[in-house]
């Protein structure tokens, strides 16, 4: 059994949910969202929350329907607070800047590394070494994160790279002589 799955989604304050079919449809004060649920797993609104069963008891269905809630939970979340990733960077002359629908990162190579802000993402420079993303997809922020850090991750013995705030980075020592 699913403890996550078992528990309902309560719909937050000012958020309006709706459930037709498969498609659970959220719009809140940051925006709207929705979520095609699998049809492995049933899902029904009960009292001001959206509650999610398995169709029958097979190990796919089982699969899907923690995920599902889980995946209806982000949504319901989003729309009312959105997410938000912080990536710090670390090294001499890295740096970062926005500007517009663009972020210029320069990380050591010979060139300059543009990195397009997808529709639906806010990215934020308050200093050169610290970029700020948000958005109402935790999918997407997640991903453009990633993708960001995927440039220069950090390495383990000057600790240089992009990394997530907070991220523990373990050190190695140096050769010794």
């Amino acid at each position: 059994m699913s403890r996550v799955g078992k528990k309902p989604v309560p719909v937050p304050a000012g958020v309006t949910a709706t459930v037709t079919g498969q498609t659970v449809k959220m719009k809140g004060s940051k925006g709207e969202l929705s979520y095609d649920v699998p049809s492995l797993v049933a899902v029904a609104m009960k009292d001001g929350a959206i509650e999610v069963q398995p169709v029958n008891q097979s190990k796919p269905a089982r699969s899907l329907w923690g995920t599902s809630r889980a995946q209806i939970a982000n949504i319901a979340e989003g729309v009312s607070k959105g997410f938000e990733k912080k990536l710090e960077i670390t090294g001499v002359g890295y740096r970062a800047a926005s500007q517009g629908k663009v972020l210029k990162l320069q990380l050591g190579y010979s060139h300059d590394v543009n990195i397009d802000v997808p529709e639906g993402i806010e990215i934020k420079t308050p200093d050169q070494t610290t970029v700020e993303i948000s958005g109402i997809d935790k999918q997407k922020v997640g991903q453009i994160a990633a993708e960001i850090r995927r440039w220069r991750k950090p390495e383990p013995y000057k600790g240089k790279g992009i990394k997530y705030d907070g991220e523990f980075i373990f050190r190695k020592e140096g050769k010794k002589k």
